[in-house]
């Protein structure tokens, strides 16, 4: 069988960053990468939960709402993907659409969205803080990114 695209990326060399993953037809993935997971140090379970909560509500709320397509974690818990159309937005727009919604979601007042047992399944492991905590660093750390830092060494 084809190794999928994500498992041809040497996690041993891993930096956090945001990097292109792939295309299929006119949807591009982004891998948002937070940590390296040869430390041992992954994000935890409530930092992800928390960070997906504030980031796809921010997302489906943007201006650019019509382009986005999935934000999700990781399943190895070292970040997320980001999934959009680009046919309406450019790969310097997501680029842009994602230190937005991070910045924004690191300053974010308010109750956690979907924080109740009717919204989440596991609603109790949300906090608006951790979230916040995690979303301020990733905002730093891809503040300046362009296109051109998009590519995995």
């Amino acid at each position: 069988m084809e190794r999928i695209a994500s498992f041809t990326v040497d996690h041993n060399k891993l930096v956090p960053g945001l990097y292109y993953s792939r295309r299929d037809g006119d949807t591009v993935t982004f891998d948002l990468r937070f940590k390296k997971p040869n430390t041992g140090d992954l994000l935890s379970n409530s930092e992800m939960h928390s960070v997906e909560h504030l980031i796809a509500t921010l997302l489906r709320n943007s201006e650019d709402k019509e382009a986005v397509i999935y934000f999700g974690p990781m399943g190895c818990q070292t970040g997320f993907y980001f999934l959009f159309d680009n046919r309406l937005l450019s790969l310097e727009g997501a680029i842009e659409l994602l230190q937005e919604v991070f910045t924004a979601a690191a300053n974010f007042e308010g109750e956690m969205p979907g924080k109740s047992a009717v919204e989440c399944g596991n609603y109790v492991n949300l906090d608006v803080d951790t979230g916040k905590a995690v979303c301020k660093f990733y905002a730093d750390l891809i503040a300046d990114w362009t296109v051109e830092k998009l590519s995995y060494d």
